[in-house]
């Protein structure tokens, strides 16, 4: 637990919305830090200054669309790449690829190249114009990938756009990449955790893992969006989200009393290593609060949550903002 340096006591989170200057152009964020229950001072550690940051940075690469650096990594993977490899291909500084993946920010510039790259067919055309810097087995090995990559079945594709529901990153998912694999875990990390899971809390458990790795870290988990409705914050297409994921099955419940529900249960197991250990420790810290909670009760705690209140309303989309206002975590 998170003690004050100036005093050994309490703290609490503290936010407050400021403006920051990046690259001379203003942008509004929600500034996080610790207050000292005693003194009031304020004070942020290296987890806090990052969400900071990361606020920041997560707007301006929406607004010119630059690539997130789990996206430029995604991107040399696919291909198969080294990050050296990939900076001389694009002719970039030896180092400058692997800085780009760690979270430096691209010129505007190396930015529109590092999007266009993401379509296989583009990127042939830098691999055509530096084959004199390649060696007939690199560049052989390299356009064999493309090529196989321009042949790839769009199902995956397809499942995804019927899933997540917005085009590109923005606070709507939490400036997350929609990703199959991290839905699917982290569904699967629940489901072993409570011995399946009723969609109802699954609901709820998606919207605070989501919205929790938001506050850390200033990006989301899964990339899906969620809105209000009567039981609570959901995915804004639940329905498909347990449908179309794979190993995921609907079991019809019928309880004693006559209700009934449909839980959530898979003979798969979680692979842990498809999450990172940031996004693992959301995921302890949500089963952790709710792991004595029936599927009712944690609806009603949600519906404490700002998130929901000033959303119901309009059954409106929920902006990831709120998530500096969870009460629950």
């Amino acid at each position: 637990m998170m003690k004050s340096p100036f005093t050994g006591g309490n703290v609490v989170l503290h936010s407050e919305k400021r403006t920051a200057v990046f690259r001379k152009e203003k942008f509004e964020y929600t500034f996080l830090s610790y207050q000292c229950v005693d003194t009031r001072e304020l004070f942020t550690t290296t987890e806090l200054d990052t969400a900071n940051t990361m606020q920041i940075y997560n707007q301006y690469r929406t607004k010119y669309g630059i690539p997130f650096p789990d996206e430029i990594r995604s991107i040399r993977r696919k291909y198969g790449l080294s990050a050296t490899k990939m900076s001389v291909i694009l002719g970039f500084g030896e180092n400058q690829y692997r800085l780009y993946e760690n979270g430096d920010m691209p010129s505007l510039t190396n930015g529109r190249i590092l999007k266009t790259i993401q379509v296989p067919a583009v990127f042939a055309t830098f691999v055509e114009a530096a084959k004199n810097l390649l060696n007939t087995e690199e560049y052989d090995k390299i356009m064999l990938c493309i090529e196989e990559l321009e042949n790839e079945s769009n199902t995956s594709k397809l499942i995804k756009q019927l899933i997540f529901t917005t085009d590109g990153r923005n606070q709507w998912n939490g400036y997350a990449l929609p990703s199959i694999s991290k839905l699917k875990n982290t569904m699967l990390y629940f489901i072993e955790k409570f011995n399946g899971v009723f969609v109802t809390q699954m609901n709820k458990l998606l919207f605070y893992a989501d919205f929790l790795a938001y506050r850390s870290r200033g990006l989301g988990l899964t990339g899906l969006v969620f809105k209000a409705v009567p039981y609570g914050p959901v995915p804004e297409r639940w329905d498909r989200v347990y449908s179309l994921v794979d190993d995921i099955e609907q079991m019809p419940i019928e309880s004693k009393n006559g209700n009934s529900g449909t839980k959530l249960v898979s003979a798969l197991e979680f692979d842990e290593a498809s999450l990172s250990e940031e996004e693992l420790s959301c995921l302890a810290k949500v089963y952790e609060t709710f792991k004595n909670e029936t599927p009712s009760t944690i609806s009603e705690i949600s519906h404490q949550e700002a998130a929901w209140l000033d959303n119901i309303g309009s059954h409106g989309r929920i902006d990831y903002d709120y998530a500096f206002s969870l009460k629950a975590l």
